[in-house]
């Protein structure tokens, strides 16, 4: 499976892909998409054009996004917002399902820690991921994010076929007795 990672900001857009295969995790690229100008408009068009542009060049199976935490400052929030709204925009229209986490949930499962700083995410990314080569802080937290959704998404994967098993096989049990 491959997992697109998107850390969400106006200016600085941070993107991540991996590939997974069983336990198995895999850097395939990552990078920081830029919302350029003063114009807040254009900032979004210019996220939108080069989010669409990695759906298409790296075909994810599915995405995840860092949700946004409300801060003191609710003009900045409501404009974080916006770009979010544009990282979840873009894998929407490519069909893709979305998953989305707490920055705490990322943290926790990348790091094992719900308040790590952005040194030690960064680490723990590159532990996980030998030799890739991180662009940049908001690329590591990207990367972070489709790594927590592979962790994440591959315990629910199993807690579905567990109770998946003891459905069937208490139906089998049923079946043998009647």
């Amino acid at each position: 499976m491959r997992i697109l990672g998107i850390d969400p900001g106006l200016r600085n857009l941070g993107w991540g892909v991996i590939d997974t295969e069983g336990n198995r995790m895999s850097h395939v690229a990552n990078g920081v998409c830029h919302g350029n100008g003063d114009d807040l408009s254009q900032r979004l068009l210019a996220l939108h054009a080069a989010l669409t542009d990695i759906v298409a060049q790296y075909r994810p199976d599915s995405a995840a996004i860092e949700q946004t935490f409300v801060n003191k400052d609710g003009a900045g929030t409501l404009k974080l917002g916006q770009a979010r709204g544009v990282a979840l925009l873009v894998p929407a229209q490519a069909g893709l399902p979305v998953g989305e986490y707490a920055p705490n949930t990322v943290k926790k499962t990348v790091v094992g820690v719900g308040h790590a700083d952005k040194r030690q995410v960064d680490h723990m990314v590159r532990l996980q991921l030998p030799g890739a080569g991180i662009d940049s802080p908001d690329a590591a937290d990207a990367l972070a994010i489709a790594l927590c959704h592979a962790y994440l998404a591959r315990s629910g994967d199993r807690l579905a076929q567990a109770v998946g098993r003891a459905t069937t096989g208490g139906h089998r049990a049923k079946r043998g007795a009647a």
